[in-house]
């Protein structure tokens, strides 16, 4: 193996990825098989998971996936996606929280369900779901091989960008501070907490606006780099965070953005 094979390999831990069936969640599941990992791929629809699962299979990686349902919005579809965990696994080496969803409204019109329901899966799910399994990522963590928490974010939660979903950038927000709270937390239990905090990525929570190569264009010439992320994008950020070369980063907010984090309308002193 080279030095850059073994810096970055995957080969032989597991790993969770909730949402893994569409979107950045898939990108990620397909790296880590791709690199050799064994993935577990969850969210509500499991027979879209077990789909996925054998597609990515089918695409010849070192690794192996398999997909089964799991719902992190109640408390008993979290009991139920752990027990079907600990049914494959007695450790955990990497956990990607990225089950989540959206919803858009004028501010005047939007309806208290649909505030809580986001709240429910991004931030509340996510928080039991690390807790319910952190025992298993404990029995995988070690000082020269730290376990791995990867949340999912948004440029949304560091950049005031509502447009109408305020639900999702407040939710957004927590996940990055929720991640910060917990790394420091995990350090000593030999866990790192991460986070993603994508810009505009073609999914379907966003194919209302990138569902076409013309409305991802569009969307692109938006973003400073003057594109819309790529799958490559979430696998290089995933197998650097779960590989020996992101073992000592913990903390941090990575933002998958193309520049927009950085980028503001301010002008002191040029037109």
């Amino acid at each position: 193996m080279s030095y850059l094979d073994e810096l970055f390999s995957v080969a032989g831990k597991t790993a969770l990825v909730t949402g893994g069936a569409t979107g950045i969640g898939r990108m990620a599941a397909t790296s880590l098989v791709m690199g050799g990992a064994h993935v577990f791929i969850a969210s509500r629809k499991g027979a879209d998971c077990v789909a996925v699962a054998s597609e990515i299979n089918e695409l010849g990686g070192g690794g192996k996936a398999e997909g089964f349902a799991g719902d992190v919005s109640t408390e008993e579809g979290i009991a139920a996606m752990v027990a079907e965990v600990r049914a494959r696994t007695d450790k955990l080496n990497i956990l990607i929280n990225n089950a989540g969803l959206t919803w858009g409204a004028d501010f005047a019109e939007f309806p208290y369900a649909a505030w809580e329901k986001v709240m429910r899966v991004n931030v509340t799910g996510l928080f039991h779901l690390t807790r319910e399994l952190t025992p298993l990522l404990e029995q995988a963590a070690s000082d020269d091989d730290p376990a791995r928490i990867i949340n999912l974010g948004s440029v949304m939660g560091t950049q005031p960008l509502a447009d109408g979903a305020y639900s999702y950038t407040a939710s957004k927000a927590a996940v990055h501070h929720l991640t910060r709270t917990l790394a420091n937390e995990f350090a000593e239990r030999r866990i790192t907490v991460n986070a993603f905090a994508p810009g505009p990525f073609q999914s379907r929570m966003t194919a209302f606006a990138t569902g076409t190569d013309d409305q991802a264009n569009r969307i692109g010439e938006r973003v400073p780099l003057g594109r819309i992320g790529e799958p490559d994008d979430i696998a290089g950020a995933t197998l650097y965070l779960c590989s020996r070369a992101g073992r000592y980063v913990t903390g941090a907010i990575l933002p998958l953005d193309g520049g927009q984090s950085a980028q503001h309308g301010m002008s002191l002193f040029k037109d």
